[in-house]
């Protein structure tokens, strides 16, 4: 019996044993081994499809993340003008308070000025004319020391009392 040159009997126990091999598996074997192939291929296309509606839903987030972004910066921006035009709008309200306030002090500082000058005006006049009636007092005094000079002091006086009242 050589492997090469094989004999008839040999050939048929072959063959036989091939066919119930082939029907067992042809029965068991491939249905099991086709189904669970299949099942692999829907799981795979189950996942294939799976992964393209899960980008779809990536892109989606990613464009809805992004307008939400340009949302915010928008936002941003229009908060950030709003910001600098209260913060000038406050600043120029402040300054120009601070201009009345300045004015109104300088007014006041001048009307206290004019009230302590006038003051002052009055103290000096009031000096002034105690000094006067002081030197006036010495003065007549000093001439008016005799009975005479007084008699004719007073005449005069009269006399220019009566020329004021005529007059009149």
């Amino acid at each position: 019996m050589s492997l090469i040159t094989p004999d008839f009997g040999l050939l048929f126990w072959m063959t036989l044993i091939f066919a119930v091999v082939f029907f067992i598996l042809a029965k068991f074997g491939f249905p099991i081994i086709t189904g669970m192939v299949e099942k692999r291929s829907d799981r795979i296309d189950e996942s294939l499809r799976k992964a393209e509606e899960a980008d779809k839903a990536i892109a989606e987030l990613t464009a809805r993340g992004e307008k939400i972004i340009s949302d915010a910066q928008a936002e941003q921006a229009r908060i950030l003008r709003e910001a600098s035009a209260t913060s000038d709008s406050i600043v120029a309200k402040a300054r120009d308070e601070a201009k009345e306030e300045a004015a109104k002090i300088l007014q006041q500082a001048r009307t206290d000025i004019a009230a302590e000058k006038e003051s002052a005006l009055r103290d000096i006049r009031r000096v002034v004319a105690n000094m006067s009636v002081e030197v006036a007092e010495k003065v007549l005094r000093s001439d008016l020391g005799e009975d005479k000079k007084q008699d004719a002091y007073l005449d005069r006086l009269i006399e220019e009392v009566q020329r004021t009242q005529d007059k009149s």
